[in-house]
């Protein structure tokens, strides 16, 4: 292990550089005595109560308190003792690791005997009654359970006496059950992955090895022990083609990330590193799809999770409302889920404020100036823009709260094909004139999401700016109006979704004292233009593409008597 440390990336002989500190005591032994371990620890010159430092650990989770606030990579964790985003679940080793590895070899691909196999000695009583009663449940016999054959033997026995070979029969199952014993992490997951036999680990408080950047649902099963005897129901709705995905990712898990002490501890490196640079982090395909999956794709397509946590960028339009800009630029920064603020300077008479008079923020801020005032200019396809996601804000929505901002970004990693925000409108037809108008009722339907307060996959900034209908972009930019209806078209006709409402509030005005106006839609002429808009498009886009929707994104405790520590968005509901 200390061997591929050192020759990582990670590595460092300084440890006034190294950000982390890998103490180089065998923590692993059991045949060392815990107290014997602590002394050693706490005798090293840079211990300082564990600060900054990584143990590798197989200790019972008895024995982790006494690591002080070192990071524990340690096998079998309880979710009881497990702290999330701090220590590290390892499994815990195979008890057959010192037998040849042709035993171990992977079978080829082919036809398993056995459907389910319980290879495990020694487990409780209870359990062992669970899985005789599932094996004599299975008319097929395709169920297999083996206990030790005699308490001074290693071999195992079917219940009918018959000895089998341990590896022989992992290799010929498609399902492994894997039950806690006297530790909580079975030491036979390894030897499932191993060989390519699905996992089906009932262990209800384990916390599985790496769950923080491994997704097991792809590789095995994960089932409460209380439902062991329904197994042949739950594996019964799994289809061969899934089973057969599930054996090829259980073993290229097994080689990525397990095939040796050397290489789980610089996985656990790695996780370390990306919390800690989470803008360099991996994301979840490059940890969870082996190398023939990972392809480019099609930006609308809905991905099997939501993306990566990798944050938005702000885009604020602006021409000369400074004390607004400022108040916006402020409160976004406060989201923790920011990644950038860009500024889209509109204003070609007047030059931007110096850098010494914006305000100071722990995000990067960067300015553009456009060559002319269009509106259409919030919609181009920066080079600053590095995130998937992007926060349109105009320079006058000083209103939102850092929480609903923060929970809109949530509900767009949900939606990525969608404009998701705030400001809702819809399309109405008006059955005297024969026209489409625009409406701004509170209603029950919506139908569009302003681009004032919303956000929106950066692929549309492109699509936007190279491929509206003819007339489209030269219309909003020559009537300095209905860029963001523009948008919904275009997001509407493309996906035939509708856009979805964060949050409850309905009004849009700005406080600040160089806002003038204050609604987001101030008059009648504005709904007349407005309208005008809507039919020109309708007849670009040869129909009407918007479609509506009847529902909006609320926080799971929004309104509910609960204490605020238990809300995750406390700050969110105001009309």
């Amino acid at each position: 292990m200390l061997r591929a440390v050192r020759e990582s990336e990670f590595f460092t002989e300084d440890p006034e550089e190294a950000c982390l500190l890998l103490p180089a005591v065998d923590t692993l032994s059991n045949r060392i005595s815990e107290e014997l371990t602590v002394r050693a620890l706490a005798s090293l010159p840079h211990w300082n109560d564990g600060e900054n430092h990584l143990v590798f650990s197989v200790w019972p989770a008895s024995g982790q308190e006494r690591l002080g606030r070192a990071l524990l990579a340690g096998a079998g964790l309880s979710s009881l003792v497990h702290r999330h985003k701090y220590d590290v679940s390892l499994p815990t080793p195979s008890e057959r690791e010192d037998e040849p590895d042709d035993a171990r070899t992977p079978a080829p691909e082919r036809p398993r005997r056995y459907l389910l196999v319980s290879a495990q000695p020694d487990l409780h009583a209870e359990y062992r009654r669970s899985l005789r009663s599932l094996a004599a449940a299975d008319v097929s016999g395709r169920t297999l359970v083996l206990e030790r054959c005699a308490e001074e033997t290693d071999q195992l026995c079917d219940g009918e006496g018959r000895q089998h070979q341990y590896w022989e029969t992992m290799q010929s199952a498609e399902f492994c059950i894997l039950l806690r014993r006297a530790q909580l992490g079975p030491p036979e997951l390894l030897d499932a992955l191993r060989v390519g036999c699905v996992p089906v680990v009932a262990a209800d408080l384990y916390v599985l090895p790496f769950s923080e950047v491994i997704d097991w649902t792809r590789v095995g099963l994960h089932v409460y022990e209380q439902d062991l005897t329904e197994l042949a129901g739950i594996i019964k709705e799994i289809s061969p083609q899934r089973r057969a995905e599930m054996r090829a990712q259980a073993r290229w898990v097994y080689e990525q990330y397990f095939s040796s002490f050397g290489q789980m501890a610089l996985t656990t490196l790695q996780i370390v590193n990306d919390r800690i640079l989470a803008h360099a982090a991996r994301s979840y395909e490059q940890w969870n799809d082996p190398p023939h999956l990972v392809s480019p794709g099609y930006p609308l397509t809905v991905p099997y999770t939501s993306p990566r946590m990798q944050g938005f960028t702000a885009v604020i339009l602006t021409y000369d409302r400074l004390d607004s800009l400022y108040q916006i630029i402020e409160k976004v920064a406060l989201a923790p889920s920011l990644t950038k603020v860009l500024v889209v300077w509109n204003n070609q008479k007047k030059e931007p404020p110096p850098a010494s008079l914006w305000p100071t923020i722990t995000k990067p801020l960067k300015v553009v100036r456009t060559a002319a005032n269009r509106l259409s200019n919030r919609f181009y396809p920066y080079a600053e823009i590095e995130t998937e996601c992007v926060l349109a804000l105009d320079d006058d929505i000083t209103m939102l709260t850092v929480d609903e901002l923060e929970f809109g970004y949530q509900v767009w990693r949900e939606y990525p094909d969608r404009i998701v925000g705030f400001p809702s409108r819809n399309h109405v037809w008006n059955n005297v004139t024969g026209r489409w108008g625009y409406d701004s009722e509170w209603t029950s339907e919506l139908s569009m999401v302003l681009t004032g307060a919303a956000f929106y996959h950066k692929y549309w900034n492109y699509r936007y700016t190279s491929s509206l209908p003819a007339g489209v972009k030269d219309w909003v930019d020559d009537n300095m109006n209905c860029e963001d209806i523009a948008m919904n078209f275009l997001v509407a006709n493309i996906t035939g979704k509708a856009p979805i409402k964060v949050a409850a509030r309905k009004k849009f005005k700005c406080t600040s004292a160089d806002c003038s106006g204050g609604d987001l839609s101030a008059n009648q002429s504005h709904f007349i233009e407005r309208s005008v808009c809507i039919q020109q498009f309708v007849s670009a886009f040869g129909g009407m593409p918007l479609r509506s929707a009847q529902f909006r994104a609320d926080p799971v405790l929004y309104r509910d008597d609960f204490p605020a520590k238990l809300k995750r968005y406390n700050d969110v509901g105001s009309l």
